[in-house]
């Protein structure tokens, strides 16, 4: 997969100013819009960001992660205007947000196969579903139990504010019961970002964690789950069972410059960024 010519899990203010070219008026042209949100999902989006602003001089956009929790929260509290997310929104977020005025637009920029990622000297090369839900519940903590080394699972996860890891604890630690009380084992190492956990996979032999296929790269093995591989392939014909939407979040009711961007996103050309990003395209 290609890589982003931006560093991995850069956070990142894209502000390139010029003409607007948009119809916007004169007053408007000092705004900047703001993107926010999953890192899973921010150098795709700082990607077309750029993209945009090179065809639409003036426009100004910055772009940030934090977590698609964060993201969510910046937009009900309108401190953002774009959302930028890996899991979908909550039924309590979308009243919060009317409650401010904003009726939430749902708009599916991609899909993502969730990678399950170990050491390249690793000898585990395919995991089920089920087991792989009991090592990151902590019920199997060493590796002989899989037919490995007689050694510790170092599990490491996404931490709460992102949209990864609750997907992930819904769909593979709670077996996909949404009212499921299950939780990650005791010993799990949460960290800030799909780059740190590839890091740690990548230094440490025994770890294994999961990232967005976007991230991918030939530093660390990707396991196969039941069998199946997480590429594009699969991931668009539902094979690949850790697979989900990423989403951008914003009011309905927008206009100008976060419009217009909106809809970049979701065209032929905001999608070919979307797959070169390592993402499947919706169209």
């Amino acid at each position: 997969m290609k890589k982003s010519f931006l560093k991995k899990g850069l956070i990142a203010a894209l502000i390139v100013m010029g003409g607007m070219g948009l119809g916007q008026k004169a007053e408007a042209r000092s705004s900047v819009v703001q993107v926010k949100g999953s890192d899973t999902i921010l150098n795709a989006s700082q990607a077309i960001a750029e993209k945009f602003m090179s065809e639409n001089k003036g426009a100004r956009i910055a772009v940030t992660g934090g977590g698609s929790g964060v993201g969510i929260s910046a937009l009900i509290n309108k401190t953002t205007d774009i959302a930028m997310a890996s899991r979908n929104i909550k039924d309590k977020e979308i009243e919060q947000a009317k409650a401010k005025g904003i009726n939430v637009d749902e708009i599916v920029v991609g899909f993502d196969g969730i990678t399950i990622i170990a050491n390249k000297s690793n000898p585990i090369k395919d995991i089920d579903d089920k087991t792989l839900g009991k090592v990151f519940r902590g019920e199997i903590t060493n590796w002989k139990e899989l037919g490995g080394d007689d050694a510790e699972i170092v599990v490491l996860s996404r931490d709460s504010s992102s949209g990864t890891h609750e997907f992930f604890k819904e769909h593979i630690i709670r077996e996909g019961n949404s009212k499921g009380t299950q939780e990650y084992g005791a010993k799990t190492l949460y960290m800030p970002s799909n780059e740190a956990i590839k890091q740690e996979v990548k230094a440490n032999k025994y770890a294994v964690g999961y990232i967005g296929m976007g991230y991918m790269d030939s530093s660390v093995e990707a396991v196969t789950v039941d069998g199946v591989a997480a590429t594009p392939e699969n991931v668009l014909n539902k094979t690949y069972p850790i697979a989900r939407e990423v989403f951008w979040y914003a009011d309905s009711a927008r206009e100008g410059v976060v419009k217009s961007l909106v809809d970049y996103a979701v065209s032929p050309k905001g999608q070919e960024i979307i797959k070169n990003e390592g993402f499947v395209p919706v169209k």
